[in-house]
């Protein structure tokens, strides 16, 4: 199995955190990995995105063009720049608090998910990467939610374990809202 997604949106969104995360979770699970970070101009409020490749076989190229399985959209900008990227069939989750537009392709399998409401719901405003994490993990199953709060406290630290609860229950109401998508 091998999943190639892109993570992309404002500067401070958090997108490149998540990147990390999914790259280090794969990692824990003895898959082959590779994260590529892009950056706008500015660090906050510029664009942002990554590419990241989880593989059970060798990772050819870190880059992906045009052959992206995945994309997780946080802003229109990022939306119309990479929905392109995806092959025919790619997922596409749509940060629907922030994006009101539908994307041009139609054989793409879209999930809107109103990331920005569900964090402010935990009481934090700041977990909407890790819904969006969450919604895509649940749809590809690529790794595990232990793997990734695992590798949380390697990114971040010790200090930051406090925060592991919050993100938990972040990743599962992003899985939460694409299980519920997927019954209707």
């Amino acid at each position: 199995m091998e999943e190639k997604v892109i993570m992309a949106g404002f500067g401070g969104q958090g997108v490149m955190a998540i990147g990390k995360l999914l790259a280090y979770a794969g990692m824990i699970e003895e898959k082959h990995v590779t994260w590529m970070p892009s950056y706008g101009p500015e660090m906050r409020g510029g664009t942002a995105n990554c590419a990241v490749v989880v593989s059970d076989e060798e990772v050819g190229s870190p880059l992906i063009s045009k052959d992206g399985t995945a994309a997780i959209v946080m802003n229109l900008p990022s939306l119309t720049k990479f929905e392109k990227e995806l092959v025919p069939g790619g997922k596409l989750l749509i940060n629907k608090s922030l994006i009101d537009a539908e994307p041009k392709r139609t054989d793409l399998e879209a999930y809107y998910v109103s990331a920005n409401e569900l964090a402010l719901e935990l009481g934090n405003g700041k977990v909407a990467n890790m819904i969006m994490l969450g919604a895509y993990i649940e749809l590809t199953k690529i790794v595990d939610i232990e793997s990734i709060l695992h590798a949380f406290i390697k990114v971040f630290g010790e200090n930051k374990s406090h925060l592991v609860p919050l993100n938990k229950a972040a990743l599962e109401k992003g899985a939460e809202a694409v299980r519920k998508m997927q019954s209707v």
